[in-house]
């Protein structure tokens, strides 16, 4: 089988390198971690400009990509930049509209698209335990349209979205598979209170409360009480995109670690040349190419709805947290202790990576629904 990207991928890929190499210093990605907004609006419109979100999304919906080779080239690239502009809440939140929005909400993704307007994706709450069956805020019908009350946690991009993508529960219980739904909610409602803050790795997060009344009957995504399938086919295309941006983290990591033991002298010699390091790079190394081989796996099924799919997502997230907890902590440690300064590149690196396994479900958790799908139960 050609593990080889298309000529327009390879393309795609190339542009986004050259970028992030050319116009994207670390420092201003630092800077910009840390503003208002959590990214640079003008970054993100020159990603919109050069075609990076447009990627994202298939035709239908305005883009040109949208297949799981195309987030992989996209995100990868992105990973080794630590590019914190919001396009992954844009993959989520846009990937749901894609597949399950009326003409009026899929039209949203055009303006997404091109930056005009940003999303958020409002799913994961404090206690669900990584299981997206697990929510507690509801939605009823009342009087004047949908009332959502209820509570989200670590919203990417939530406090300077456009608009969010929530789910709630309109009926059931938290942990039910049947019962689910998902709203489009414009930021500026009435009944939405926001925390913004900044995350440990760089960008914003938000903790939003909700306590919505009058929302809009036609607000509703897909149907009422269907929307596991939607999360899970949305959730997917997420992991495959944060296992790809590991992955290009990982392949920037080692070169910056080749290039630290190759110069770095102790007793008059590289250290490169004592045999232990050697022994930690080459088991690095390994675990990289099999993080490759994982990816490469989930983005070639990811369009082919079913149990193999669903496996081979899970399997990259395991795969995933394995090698980034691998890898942050051997560089580091390699590096000694100038690896974890603000001033050297390395730390920053380590700690998205090290962020990524919390980041859409741990270890634990994709380990036991990868066990569960090959027993043939439903989760």
């Amino acid at each position: 089988m050609d593990f080889n990207h298309s000529e327009e991928r390879q393309m795609l890929g190339d542009t986004i390198t050259r970028w992030v190499m050319n116009d994207y210093p670390l420092k201003a990605r630092l800077e910009a971690g840390v503003s208002e907004l959590g990214y640079a609006p003008d970054r993100l419109a020159a990603l919109a400009e050069l075609g990076v979100i447009g990627a994202l999304f298939g035709e239908d919906a305005g883009g040109f990509g949208g297949a799981g080779f195309d987030l992989a080239v996209v995100f990868e690239g992105l990973g080794k930049g630590l590019v914190i502009e919001p396009l992954l809440p844009a993959l989520l939140a846009g990937s749901i509209l894609e597949n399950a929005g009326n003409d009026a909400q899929k039209a949203l993704l055009e303006p997404v698209i091109e930056g005009a307007k940003t999303l958020a994706f409002a799913h994961f709450e404090a206690d669900d335990g990584d299981d997206p069956r697990w929510i507690e805020t509801t939605a009823k019908k009342g009087a004047d349209g949908w009332e959502i009350s209820g509570h989200k946690a670590v919203v990417r991009n939530g406090g300077s979205a456009d608009y969010l993508v929530v789910s709630a529960r309109t009926s059931g219980d938290a942990g039910q598979a049947d019962g689910l739904s998902l709203f489009l909610v414009p930021t500026d409602a009435k009944g939405i209170e926001t925390h913004a803050y900044s995350t440990i790795e760089g960008g914003g997060a938000a903790e939003i409360s909700l306590d919505l009344k009058g929302l809009p009957m036609g607000n509703l995504i897909g149907g009422e009480g269907q929307g596991l399938d939607i999360l899970n086919h949305a959730l997917g295309r997420g992991i495959v995109a944060i296992g790809a941006e590991a992955l290009g983290i990982m392949d920037v990591i080692r070169a910056m670690t080749i290039e630290y033991i190759q110069t770095r002298k102790q007793f008059g010699v590289p250290i490169g040349k004592f045999q232990a390091l050697q022994h930690r790079m080459a088991e690095m190394l390994l675990e990289i190419e099999q993080m490759r081989s994982a990816v490469i796996r989930a983005a070639a099924v990811l369009e082919e709805p079913g149990v193999e799919r669903e496996r081979a997502v899970a399997a990259l997230k395991v795969t995933t947290n394995k090698t980034a907890t691998l890898v942050a902590e051997e560089s580091i440690q390699i590096h000694g202790g100038i690896g974890m300064t603000w001033e050297h590149d390395l730390g920053h690196f380590a700690k998205r990576l090290t962020m990524i396994t919390h980041e859409l479900g741990d270890e634990d958790y994709h380990l036991t629904r990868y066990i569960a799908l090959g027993k043939g139960e439903h989760v």
